[in-house]
This record gives structure tokens, C-alpha cells and sequence, in this order.
């Protein structure tokens, strides 16, 4: 499937995702990015993932969804996997977080289409990591489906994206309300950041 109808194609499955979410985010340049650990899938094998230990190697991208298997987030993390050589030719590492249970970020982060398996994606079931980086989350939707038409039957975290040096700054922001930006910006510009660095 060529990269540009596959994008359009994704668009038009986005699942109406308008959060309530702040004007700002709440983490701001220069401020210190909350250390986490969390359970984390590959290419559908499970592993523990560090922030602290992912700092250690270089910048990491740090990007916060709604929910695996749905419009906007499967764009994202198809072109996140379609740069994910890029990014690790910066030194760069990538990790998504979302309140998906295990089983659903297994599937989604082995799925060709989508993370292909390029780089791991977190569950926050508790939103306990959400809330520390003080975004906004809402409760599960009743009744609401991904694309596949599977109950998604979990909340929601705002589209956010930190760049986080190995200083543990926040080195920038971008949020899909506030900056108006595509799903697929978010790893563009994140890219052209850490590319700089």
C-alpha cells in the first residue's frame, strides 16, 4: 500500500477522539520529565521498559495516545515504525504509551500496518503515568469500537508528544489540540528535533 493513500486512508478511520484536554500541556520545556517504568511490548514480546535506562542511550520520544487500532493513533504509529531507523540513526529511542491492556499492544505493536514491531509501545492501564505527566484522560466512551470493531473498553490519554533529553528535560511539546497538529507531524517534528541534536 503506498505511504500517501495509506494516510489518507487512516484519516478517514479516525475515531472521533476530541478530548478535554488543557490549553497547555502541563510539562513545559526545560521542566524535568517524570521518570517511569512500565510493561511494554515489542514486535508482541513483552519486556520492562525504562525511561531512566532509555535516557542512558540518547533522547528519547515520548508519545502519549488514545487507544491502539483507532484513526489517528494508527497513523501515528505507522509512521512512527516508517522513521523508526531514522530516529535510531539519531540516537534517538521511541516509545508510545496508551491505557491499552497487554493483550491489545501485543497485536498492535506486532501488526505490519502499524508498529511492525520498530519500536515498543507501553500499557498505563492505570493511567498512573498519564497523570504524572499531568495530561488530561477521559473514561472509557460506552459502547465505543476500534477500527477493527472491537469494544475498546478503556480510557482515553490526550495525543501528546515529549522530546526528553538524556538530561531528563523536556527539550519540546507537541499536542495535537494546541499546536494543531497532525498525528503524523507529531513524528515529523519530533524527528527534525532530535536529528538537531
Amino acid at each position: 500500500m503506498k505511504k500517501l493513500n495509506f494516510k489518507k486512508a487512516i484519516l478517514g478511520l479516525a475515531l472521533g477522539t476530541t478530548l478535554a484536554t488543557p490549553a497547555f500541556a502541563a510539562l513545559k520545556v526545560g521542566d524535568t520529565a517524570p521518570d517511569f517504568t512500565a510493561r511494554a511490548s515489542l514486535g508482541g514480546k513483552e519486556f520492562d521498559f525504562s525511561l531512566k535506562d532509555a535516557l542512558k542511550k540518547g533522547p528519547a520520544v515520548v508519545y502519549f495516545y488514545p487507544s491502539a487500532y483507532t484513526g489517528g493513533c494508527d497513523l501515528e504509529a505507522h509512521t512512527f515504525a516508517e522513521s523508526a531507523d531514522k530516529f535510531k540513526a539519531a540516537g534517538a529511542s521511541i516509545i508510545g504509551v496508551s491505557a491499552d491492556n497487554m493483550e491489545r499492544l501485543n497485536t498492535f505493536a506486532a501488526d505490519p500496518n502499524f508498529c511492525a514491531g520498530k519500536f515498543p509501545i507501553a500499557s498505563d492501564e492505570s493511567l498512573a503515568i498519564a497523570k504524572s505527566y499531568a495530561l488530561s484522560t477521559t473514561p472509557p466512551h460506552e459502547g465505543a469500537k476500534d477500527v477493527r470493531g472491537v469494544e475498546i473498553g478503556h480510557g482515553f490519554i490526550e495525543r501528546v508528544t515529549y522530546v526528553i533529553g538524556k538530561d531528563q528535560k523536556v527539550i519540546a511539546v507537541m499536542s495535537s489540540k494546541d499546536d494543531k497538529l497532525s498525528p503524523d507531524q507529531h513524528v515529523d517534528k519530533s524527528l527534525a528535533i532530535v536529528a538537531m541534536k
